[in-house]
């Protein structure tokens, strides 16, 4: 059973706090909230998913790859090594574009080599 109420209060937190300052490349816990169908959720109390930043559109928005833990192998989710100790794959089954807003903490920076092969694939959906 999916909170969408709950979500809905975080939500009205983050909507009046300060945009965040990112750079592409980085690894954020991002804000996703509680979402339709399949479509990737956050987890924990606000709702969180770790997310790589992988163009700018400004000050106020980003495009993010989620990342997800799943050992299931798809050729839309991309290896990317260990993140806060754990093997993550970049999932560009869900990339989308968020408030910078969401971006709640920042964990680190992706390698340059894999970030170029991450790239890459994602320019291959278009």
């Amino acid at each position: 059973m999916k909170d969408f109420d709950e979500w809905n209060e975080k939500k009205k937190i983050t909507q009046n706090e300060n945009p965040r300052l990112y750079t592409v490349r980085e690894i954020w816990w991002c804000r996703l909230g509680v979402n339709i169908g399949t479509e990737q959720d956050g987890k924990g109390e606000w709702f969180v998913r770790p997310v790589v930043v992988l163009r700018g559109f400004g000050p106020g928005a980003c495009l993010v790859v989620p990342l997800t833990t799943s050992k299931r192998k798809h050729k839309l989710r991309i290896e990317i090594g260990e993140i806060d100790g754990k093997l993550a794959r970049a999932n560009l089954s869900q990339i989308r574009v968020v408030d910078t807003k969401r971006l709640e903490r920042k964990i680190g920076f992706l390698n340059k080599d894999i970030f170029a092969e991450l790239r890459k694939s994602a320019k291959t959906l278009f």
